[in-house]
């Protein structure tokens, strides 16, 4: 079992030291600050294991998001793994995380997301997959059960893309990829984990992704350590080979950097 003395102990570890200073340069004495005021105020990271932890900051710290629970950009959850009988730290980002490094690509002007309710959905055609809504006003839609979400994107060349899923649609993803459904999570802000699904399916099938981005989903939901990502939760599949055929004619070859398989969560 780790604690705080386990982990501070380790983070000032002479050759812990070398390696964050290798790879973070002057960066290194405000990582470990921060690193140390993240464990520090939170009891259940203190029993993951150090290393765990390190590797999440460090990944977090590449994809310039802050470790701030406030913020929304990228989080470190603390996972019982039984079989070992130890805590891991996983990493996870969240809904804007995802919008800043979408942002960021320069490909991307738009993006958002929204919850759907009761009497907001006029049409859908099954055969293009569109979706007319008529939103309520806010008045008029704060009581009115939720029934959706959806996720909308526009492009720098004029491209747009959304995507739509119900409520049980998403607890039914949920259920069958995150380990912690039940007591994680899912369970204390299905919302914002609600949000983020339907953004990163929408980036992950229909984006150009850029390498960074690319990074975020491959790290997304993972323990990270020396040697690699590990998957606590399962991880869908997802092809872009049919996307990027379809943008070659939209975008410039050289915009377009797909990975073949991408975990969607």
């Amino acid at each position: 079992m780790g604690s705080l003395k386990l982990f501070n102990d380790s983070i000032r570890n002479e050759n812990t030291q070398k390696y964050l200073n290798d790879v973070l340069g002057e960066k290194k004495q405000s990582f470990v600050n921060n690193m140390v005021a993240l464990v520090s105020n939170n009891v259940k990271l203190q029993e993951c294991e150090p290393t765990t932890l390190l590797f999440a900051g460090l990944k977090a710290t590449a994809l310039d998001l802050p470790l701030d629970n406030n913020l929304g950009y990228a989080y470190v959850i603390p996972y019982k793994d039984n079989k070992q009988g130890i805590t891991l730290a996983q990493f996870q980002i969240g809904k804007n995380g995802f919008i800043q490094l979408a942002m960021r690509s320069g490909q991307i002007i738009l993006l958002n997301v929204s919850d759907v309710r009761e009497g907001e959905i006029i049409s859908e055609n099954r055969l293009t997959g569109e979706i007319n809504f008529e939103w309520k006003n806010a008045d008029e839609r704060i009581d009115l059960n939720i029934i959706g979400y959806v996720a909308f994107m526009r492009l720098k060349n004029g491209f747009e893309k959304s995507l739509y899923m119900t409520v049980k649609q998403i607890e039914a993803h949920g259920k069958r990829y995150s380990k912690t459904y039940t007591f994680g999570t899912w369970k204390d802000d299905f919302n914002a984990m609600a949000e983020k699904t339907v953004i990163k399916r929408l980036l992950s099938k229909y984006a150009p992704l850029s390498v960074e981005m690319q990074e975020a989903i491959k790290s997304d939901l993972s323990v990270i350590t020396d040697k690699g990502n590990q998957y606590i939760d399962n991880v869908e599949p997802e092809t872009n080979e049919k996307v990027a055929e379809m943008f070659k004619s939209i975008i410039e070859p050289e915009t377009i950097e797909f990975d073949k398989e991408q975990p969607t969560e």
